[in-house]
């Protein structure tokens, strides 16, 4: 699957069934992925340091400005 390279950012509001993966009010980078989205999914770098998909109603989008999104995303 071809997976887009445009990131976001998003904050964790609920890790239910995720504790191993996800901490609640941490920060992810978001692999846009239209396919995972258009059924319900985000594609999530999460604690592995690899993506996975996950529901989207553990995240929300977080907006920042450019020069912190910059540093959070060189960070991650």
């Amino acid at each position: 699957m071809a997976k887009s390279v445009s990131k976001q950012l998003v904050v964790c509001v609920n890790n239910d069934g995720y504790p191993a993966s996800l901490e609640k009010r941490k920060i992810y980078v978001l692999l846009r992925d239209q396919v995972a989205e258009d059924r319900g999914l985000l594609r999530i770098i999460d604690e592995s340091g690899d993506d996975y998909l996950y529901p989207k109603a553990l995240f929300r989008p977080i907006a920042l400005p450019q020069a912190v999104k910059r540093a959070v995303l060189a960070a991650a």
